[in-house]
């Protein structure tokens, strides 16, 4: 009895089948962790609001998708959403319920982010003439995203493996491309090691480029504590 077929371990891992799953799990992540942060954004934002009736609502839906599973998300999207008139395809639903859960994380890093900075620097920009826009821009901003990086990093590295969880929808992405071939190969073992070598391979690369924008994001700071001032910026 066989018990590792080596022979198709090395065929798939070089399979076009699975490559192009691999490929749809990249674009799947990119998409939805740009709308993920754009919304975060905007979330985060009405957090920091001075007016209450926004800060309940951000933080209602923080805690609602925070709270629930996103296999859950996923299903009343794609599922529930039909009954009350509204149909979503396959990769619109999984678009849309990886980057609003995405969302709800984003914008407390964000947020936190923001408030770390003392606010004696906010005080200084606005006694130098700035708007509070420039402030937020100028002054705020440049070491927000310096603390908040490797934080986004490690959620876009999460997500990168959350979407194997949109295959519960029919989202062909690596993992569905892989049960499907299991179901007709029944290689459980050798598949899924493939699988695993490919989301290492991705992860990897993600871990590549959040280093080096870790790195030029920190260009010019000083590690010992001092933080350069907007001028020199």
């Amino acid at each position: 009895m066989t018990l590792w077929n080596w022979p198709a371990f090395l065929g798939y891992l070089g399979s076009p089948f699975l490559l192009a799953g691999a490929w749809t799990t990249i674009w799947l992540t990119a998409v939805s962790a740009f709308l993920g942060l754009v919304l975060g954004a905007l979330v985060a934002a009405a957090r920091m609001s001075r007016f209450a009736s926004l800060r309940n609502a951000a933080g209602f839906y923080v805690w609602v998708m925070r709270g629930t599973p996103l296999l859950v998300q996923l299903v009343i999207i794609f599922t529930g959403l039909p009954q009350f008139g509204i149909r979503l395809s396959v990769i619109m639903s999984a678009i849309v319920g990886l980057a609003l859960n995405e969302a709800a994380y984003l914008s407390e890093i964000i947020r936190g982010a923001v408030q770390s900075i003392p606010r004696g620097q906010r005080n200084a920009g606005l006694a130098l003439g700035l708007t509070p826009a420039q402030t937020m821009r100028d002054v705020v901003l440049p070491q927000a995203v310096r603390i908040m990086l490797p934080m986004l990093g490690n959620s876009v590295n999460g997500l990168l493996k959350a979407t194997s969880i949109t295959s519960a929808i029919s989202m062909e992405e690596l993992l569905r491309r892989t049960n499907l071939l299991i179901q007709e190969q029944f290689l459980t073992l050798e598949l899924f090691a493939v699988a695993s070598i490919y989301y290492l391979a991705m992860t990897s690369v993600w871990s590549l480029a959040q280093g080096w924008l870790e790195r030029r994001f920190s260009r010019g700071h000083d590690f010992g504590g001092r933080y350069d001032n907007a001028e020199q910026r």
